[in-house]
């Protein structure tokens, strides 16, 4: 039968429901909890089917093969030797995306390679290696340098003196890079789903961790990494700083955040009975509702975060050019500055800073705004809209002025009755 845990080789799958046109029950399926795209991942099996011995062992075969050639371990003691090497015979793999040792050559002779790999190559790994671009699965869009000297700098304002980086590679680089200077006391731990990376941190640097499924893939061992790390020394306060990538499942990657919330408090001495652990989440603004379906306590910053390999997430100056990639935080909104020099400025009456373009509204009572340019107020919406959005009778509601109105008799796609679309369908069951 089915066994208790169903693995790809990205660990643990998840519970999706499929539903089809007018059925009021779905059929439940397991699938890749990172992989939404068949070509990337093909596991797939219905929840109630019977699976035999040899497909089993055949699944176990095929998730042993998946995994990387080199423990994590091998890894640290390929790195010590590397270094060891002098400039000329430090090579990287481009094709296979490995540091080389010179007895590995004579395999990749064929392989396009990087010679003379610096030391400052080394601590910039996130340079060295290929993005990995699949939008929903690694997304590896990294942070322009001045968003991440700018987190970096507002965690240090912030007092914080560890940073659990889940999925910010560029963040972690960073403080690992200053990590020898004297008066830098800020340490970071990287959890992420690209084990690349396990060829240049150690065990305590970097966990291989899959954030759709709170999955460690170094087990207990890895486990106990993070725990030890979240656990407060003489007052050295965590954030944790994460940005996943835009397609993933809000709802699966909140549940891995409150886990990981949750092994924080556990760590916690007495007195922090009511407290959540600090988080910077970075995700686009329209996901605002969503967020904070999960996490009431969050609230959403104005500051755009920008990525140097993602051309529509640059800083813009108007409209549609601008990143709709924002912080959401459970710190309160008053201490989180904002740089004025870019753009932003602080409302006395919200108690927060909020982009030069985002004007107070006075029937609403806060700063609308959620794209950077100014809205405008619905007296029929009772709500501030887009600036290019004007009111529709047809469909009750603003709307761009060339849209197609929704026909009053229209019905969801789903279960066929009147009155809602198939995104807000009540009988989709949730992951």
């Amino acid at each position: 039968g089915v066994p208790c845990v169903i693995d790809c080789p990205l660990g643990p799958a998840l519970l999706f429901v499929k539903t089809s046109q007018g059925e009021e029950e779905g059929r439940r399926f397991y699938a890749c909890s990172a992989c939404r795209d068949r070509k990337d991942c093909n596991f797939f099996q219905w929840e109630d089917e019977k699976v035999s011995e040899t497909r089993l062992a055949a699944r176990e075969e095929y998730n042993r093969n998946h995994q990387p050639p080199f423990t994590h371990r091998q890894n640290v003691e390929r790195y010590k030797n590397f270094v060891l090497l002098p400039l000329s015979k430090r090579r990287f793999c481009q094709e296979c995306q490995q540091l080389l040792l010179p007895a590995e050559w004579e395999k990749h002779l064929d392989h396009q390679f990087l010679c003379d790999i610096s030391t400052a190559q080394l601590k910039s790994p996130s340079q060295l290696l290929y993005p990995l671009e699949n939008k929903k699965t690694n997304a590896q869009y990294l942070f322009a340098d001045r968003s991440c000297q700018f987190l970096l700098d507002l965690i240090i304002d912030l007092g914080f003196r560890r940073v659990l980086s889940v999925g910010t590679p560029r963040l972690h680089e960073m403080i690992q890079s200053k990590a020898s200077q004297e008066d830098f006391r800020v340490r970071s731990l990287l959890l992420d789903i690209d084990f690349r990376y396990s060829q240049f941190y150690t065990e305590d640097e970097f966990c291989h961790y899959n954030m759709f499924n709170h999955y460690f893939f170094g087990g207990e061992a890895a486990r106990e990494t993070c725990r030890k790390f979240l656990y407060q020394d003489s007052g050295e306060r965590v954030i944790m700083v994460t940005d996943p990538p835009f397609g993933g499942l809000v709802e699966a990657l909140a549940s891995s955040f409150k886990k990981l919330m949750a092994m924080w408090k556990e760590t916690e001495k007495e007195g922090h009975n009511n407290q959540e652990m600090p988080v910077f989440w970075i995700f686009p603004y329209f996901f605002e509702s969503r967020i904070l379906e999960f996490f009431p306590s969050f609230s959403m910053m104005d500051y755009q975060v920008d990525y140097d390999n993602h051309a529509l997430y640059k800083h813009g100056k108007t409209g549609r050019r601008q990143s709709p990639v924002r912080i959401f935080t459970n710190l309160t909104p008053s201490m989180i500055v904002l740089p004025v020099e870019e753009g932003y400025r602080f409302c006395t009456i919200c108690q927060r800073y909020v982009s030069s373009g985002n004007q107070h509204c006075e029937i609403c009572n806060s700063c609308t705004s959620k794209d950077g340019r100014r809205w405008k107020h619905c007296v029929l919406c009772k709500k501030c809209v887009k600036p290019s959005w004007f009111h529709c009778n047809n469909c009750n509601c603003c709307a761009l002025q060339n849209h197609t109105c929704e026909k009053t008799d229209a019905v969801c796609f789903v279960c066929g009755k009147a009155g809602h679309k198939r995104s807000t369908c009540p009988s989709l069951s949730h992951t």
